[in-house]
């Protein structure tokens, strides 16, 4: 086996309804209220930016990529990392998405995440052992939270 590819979405979307809008929209604005009261108008402009952006992003579907492991590394997309970046791995099934996190040697990114298909969980598990070492993990909690909270 030289080669496993699959495409699979960018990133775990929900779909949003319209009480999901409407408590970004009140949050960032009694924020924004906030802090044009304590005379940091600035921030308060900010807050609703980002709130807007925010509710952009969400909005948007997310696209398919291919992601690719190979004798070389791994590759999501545009964005690839050679084994020897690669700590670990570990392929989490129980969950409700189905992926494979990899341990990366970077410290503002540690995590790098692929979805996959559960039925092609073990020959992923089969193809890496044989490059890398697996390693039971999970995501950051904070990653968790932005999962359970629909981002």
């Amino acid at each position: 086996m030289e080669k496993i590819e699959w495409q699979a979405p960018e990133y775990i979307h929900t779909e949003k309804n319209n009480d999901w809008y409407w408590i970004v929209g009140i949050v960032s604005v009694s924020i924004a209220l906030i802090c044009i009261i304590l005379n940091d108008t600035i921030f308060g402009l900010l807050i609703l930016i980002s709130a807007f952006a925010l509710c952009l992003f969400a909005s948007r579907p997310p696209k398919m990529i291919k992601h690719e492991l190979s004798g070389i590394g791994i590759e999501k997309g545009a964005i690839s990392h050679p084994y020897t970046e690669i700590k670990s791995f570990w392929i989490e099934t129980t969950d409700r998405y189905p992926r494979i996190i990899f341990k990366i040697d970077h410290r503002f990114s540690p995590y790098f995440i692929f979805l996959i298909h559960p039925d092609d969980s073990d020959e992923i598990r089969a193809f890496l052992v044989e490059y890398l070492k697996e390693e039971k993990m999970t995501e950051s909690i904070f990653e968790k939270l932005l999962i359970y909270f629909g981002f």
